[in-house]
């Protein structure tokens, strides 16, 4: 008997049947090339379809020219795309999984920047992230974007697809914007009263079933939230979600939240609450007769067959974590739940997209990379060695435990009294206790291999010249000089005046020690990621009056590419973290701090300071790695090498280990 016995069960869908609940939700990946698919997209899409999802909707492609927010971006319009379909058909069918296409268009929320052409849009109201006014869509423009529907749907059929998923009636893409009153004043037939501002999809609708015929699925993205002011709210999606069932022409709805006003209700970071999005889902799914696809940071299958023993949902969306665990399926239907890997809500996955990158995932690094990095498949050692891992952070265990998954002999010394280096240093902060689920997980795996594990152990250099090799994981130690990029002459020299004082401290010796902070605390952040907020945040729980000071125009920039740092603005101000931008210190005193303006030179004083602590990045702790290099058989990963990321230790850490 199945732990989830709803998860596992089948269900019509249209003229076919799922084996199960699970389905993998669109979501980019950067995979596209030429707007073509490629390999790389089959073996994602495979792993995927092989680790247990019955139902894949594939990523977003244009309907039309006019969408295409970067160059890797598909077109299903394009007649080219039918080979390509009919290679991922034939690679996922094997598996028994239902392959779905998903045209769209994103309207107002992109640019011309890619492609030239002019935004097009219902009306000329701006995204408030692109910003660039759009051109007002014209009945033949409306006509072509239907043309270029019909033609996905075409191409589809074609290409052996299983059925389409019409996108843009939600996260505000442009059928969103028709529907909309907030974004559609037009006063012709396709504005106006809601009759009026459905047409275009109704019309949509009605080209892609004739091109489908009733063998193929249709479906359709629908909004259950905008979740902005003048948007459409559950009871009025709830109503046209019944109002698009009743043409007859859609097998399903897959419901979503949010618009690009506000997108952290689209694909939210950690620690928003899982399932955040249902109740809205339950109250149009009651409205309806035909099955629903739910999301919203649904990660756990306990959580998923509560979800659908509660009616709220027909299938169970995910894109994030099935980006996390491709056997995520597999493992909950055959009784290895445990042995998944969590999404851990961190959005590197939005952050290797922002950087127009393929898509990756802070713990997981075969995510996208399936054809050279299949966590599955690993080559066994031609001769087992006796190998030294030194440092049990992130990129550490993950070497442990791959070189022990292939045979090697392996020894794990870990200074610390747990594994987890500063993974579990940057879960002390209310926002990021998920983050410990990518150092639990490896934990959990290590236990189940033949690794032995050395905790409050120093290793020195004639601790390991009896062993074959050794991976230098060892990770870095913050920096607290006080000066930033922009004195790079500094850098080697004395560092800033009162730096040196017993109450200033790097991150990490915060983090490390949880030492007194006080009433008052400066944080000084140079480098404009993650760690600085983290910091600030938790300082704030420890009970101090946080001040928040950095050399760059804005506090955390880098969070940009993970969508949340309006998120994380807004909790750190609720805080009472207060922020000074454009600023750098110039001297430290026992209880203050001197700041200047980068651009003016004038300075304040803040007062009655009881702790500094700077975030100015790390130095890495590879001393013990150039004391072996000539003498053993070394590789030096992670922030050992150089500080930066978790998923770069993780990666480091499985490429090395499947090196020696």
């Amino acid at each position: 008997m199945s732990d989830y016995p709803l998860l596992g069960s089948p269900l019509k869908l249209g003229s076919k049947t799922a084996r199960n609940r699970i389905w993998m939700t669109a979501h980019a990946t950067l995979l596209v090339k030429d707007h073509l698919f490629t390999d790389q997209h089959i073996a994602y899409y495979t792993a995927r379809a092989k680790g247990g999802a019955a139902v894949i909707t594939m990523e977003a492609m244009a309907s039309h020219p006019t969408t295409q927010p970067y160059k890797g971006k598909a077109f299903a319009f394009d007649p080219r795309m039918i080979p390509e379909y009919q290679k991922l058909a034939d690679a996922v069918h094997v598996y028994d999984t239902l392959l779905l296409s998903q045209p769209w268009h994103r309207g107002r929320q992109t640019n011309s920047v890619t492609n030239g052409l002019p935004v097009w849009a219902p009306s000329a109201i701006p995204c408030g992230v692109y910003r660039e006014m759009p051109h007002v869509m014209t009945a033949k423009d409306i006509g072509e974007i239907i043309e270029g529907y019909r033609l996905s749907a075409k191409h589809s059929r074609e290409g052996g697809l299983d059925g389409v998923e019409v996108h843009g009636m939600s996260h505000g893409y442009l059928l969103n914007q028709f529907l909309s009153p907030a974004t559609n004043n037009r006063t012709d037939a396709y504005g106006g009263t809601l009759e009026d501002r459905m047409r275009i999809v109704i019309e949509i609708l009605e080209a892609s079933r004739a091109e489908l015929g009733s063998d193929m699925i249709m479906g359709m993205r629908l909004n259950s939230d905008d979740g902005h002011e003048g948007g459409l709210g559950p009871d009025e999606w709830a109503d046209l979600a019944a109002r698009f069932e009743a043409t007859g022409l859609i097998d399903y709805i897959s419901l979503s939240h949010g618009t690009y006003i506000n997108r952290m209700l689209i694909y939210p970071t950690s620690p928003e609450k899982h399932g955040f999005q249902l109740d809205a889902t339950a109250t149009i799914k009651a409205k309806l007769k035909i099955p629903v696809v739910g999301v919203g940071r649904i990660v756990d299958p306990d959580e998923a067959e509560s979800y659908l023993a509660e009616g709220k949902l027909d299938f169970v969306g995910m894109a994030r974590a099935l980006i996390s665990d491709a056997r995520w399926g597999a493992k909950a239907l055959s009784g290895e739940a445990k042995k998944i890997r969590p999404c851990v809500g961190a959005n590197w996955c939005m952050s290797t997209i922002f950087a127009q990158s393929p898509i990756g995932c802070i713990h997981n690094p075969s995510a996208g990379r399936e054809l050279e990095l299949d966590e599955e498949v690993l080559e066994p050692a031609k001769t087992p060695k006796k190998v030294a891992v030194v440092g049990g952070g992130p990129g550490g265990m993950r070497a442990a435990w791959t070189l022990a998954r292939r045979g090697h002999v392996v020894t794990l010394f870990e200074a610390g009294k747990r594994l987890g280096g500063q993974v579990r240093w940057w879960a002390k902060a209310d926002s990021r206790t998920e983050l410990v689920g990518i150092v639990d997980w490896l934990e959990a795996r290590l236990a189940e291999d033949d690794v032995d594990i050395r905790l409050e152990t120093r290793v020195a250099e004639s601790d390991l010249l009896s062993f074959d090799a050794a991976v230098i994981a060892t990770g870095s130690t913050g920096l607290r000089h006080g000066w930033t990029m922009l004195r790079p002459e500094k850098w080697a020299g004395d560092p800033l005046p009162g730096a040196d004082l017993a109450h200033v401290m790097a991150y990490t010796d915060l983090l490390a020690s949880d030492p007194d902070v006080g009433k008052r605390a400066v944080v000084f952040d140079t480098m404009g990621g993650r760690q600085g907020a983290v910091t600030a945040e938790y300082l704030a729980q420890r009970g101090a009056r946080v001040f928040f000071v950095t050399q760059l125009g804005q506090p955390s920039p880098d969070l940009a590419a993970s969508r949340d740092w309006g998120k994380v603005h807004g909790m750190l101000r609720r805080a009472g973290v207060t922020f000074h931008v454009d600023r750098e210190l110039t001297e430290i005193t026992p209880r203050s701090v001197m700041i200047r303006d980068l651009f003016t030179g004038d300075t304040e004083m803040l007062d009655d300071i009881d702790t500094v602590v700077m975030v100015q990045g790390g130095s890495a702790n590879d001393a013990l790695f150039h004391m072996l290099e000539s003498s053993l058989d070394c590789h030096l990963i992670g922030d050992a090498m150089s500080p930066r990321r978790v998923n770069d230790a993780i990666k480091e850490g499985e490429l090395v280990a499947r090196k020696i």
